[in-house]
């Protein structure tokens, strides 16, 4: 019952080629104890529900790399699992198709199971995530919502653009006086910089009037959890397709669902 209500997607694929994708998955929910008609039955639901229906009937040697880890997500699920445990399931996917496996999760979080999933792309983590913990070095050194982790570090970031590109140099001094921060010159147009004070948003745009700059851009956004990371830990994260063992981080979103 235990095997039953829990669900695991590793990084690759686990699924046997030289089967089709209906018997794959017929196959898994034998073993885990559902009837043959049982098993038939949840398996052609997968394979519809996973745009898998036609190519069921084919070898999985013939599935691109999207059908393939289409077909392993569907797998996790024969048991109608709680709870489902991913392994930086997007990895190899292009961002089409990754777009296409963050639906099928949030699918998954709506019909009532928590998935836990591990990824390197805090992009993922940022668009899936109910809380995320991030762990280095195998210990958890955060914990939170994408909102609090990002209000951890503290201050936004500010993005200027001045109409006039002749104007960059005395607009990146004026940021410089009123915030006390590093400007960073994003470009030969924009300029970065963090605002800790609420209070420097007015006083910014009164200086620009006053000097008469106009800007084509003004705002402000959160940290992003990519400097998130690297305020926690020091380093840039390691987003490369040979997954978690790549780096010495890595981030691990947990609780996609209410259950969390």
């Amino acid at each position: 019952e235990v095997r039953r209500r829990i669900g695991l997607t590793g990084q690759y694929a686990t699924v046997d080629e030289e089967l089709t994708g209906r018997a794959n998955l017929t196959l898994i929910g034998r073993l885990l104890d559902l009837s043959k008609g049982a098993a038939l039955s949840r398996s052609e639901d997968l394979l519809m529900r996973f745009g898998l229906a036609d190519a069921g009937k084919r070898p999985v040697s013939t599935y691109s790399g999207g059908m393939r880890r289409r077909l392993d997500l569907a797998a996790s699920l024969i048991g109608a699992p709680a709870v489902v445990f991913l392994d930086e399931p997007s990895v190899g996917l292009d961002p089409g198709k990754r777009e296409d496996l963050w639906q099928t999760i949030r699918g998954i979080v709506r019909e009532g199971a928590t998935v836990l999933l591990t990824t390197q792309y805090l992009e993922e983590a940022d668009a899936l995530a109910d809380a995320i913990s991030v762990i280095d070095h195998g210990k958890v050194i955060a914990h939170g919502t994408p909102a609090e982790l990002k209000r951890r570090i503290g201050g936004q970031t500010m993005t200027v653009h001045p109409r006039d590109a002749a104007r960059l140099e005395e607009a990146a001094s004026i940021l410089a006086r009123v915030t006390g921060s590093p400007v960073e010159r994003a470009s030969t147009h924009e300029l970065r910089v963090r605002v800790d004070d609420d209070g420097a948003v007015a006083d910014l745009t009164r200086r620009f009037a006053e000097a008469g700059i106009a800007m084509t851009e003004f705002s402000l956004r959160l940290p992003s959890l990519d400097e998130v990371f690297f305020s926690l830990t020091g380093e840039a994260i390691n987003t490369g397709d040979s997954g978690a063992s790549a780096g010495t981080h890595e981030s691990a979103l947990a609780g996609e669902g209410a259950r969390s």
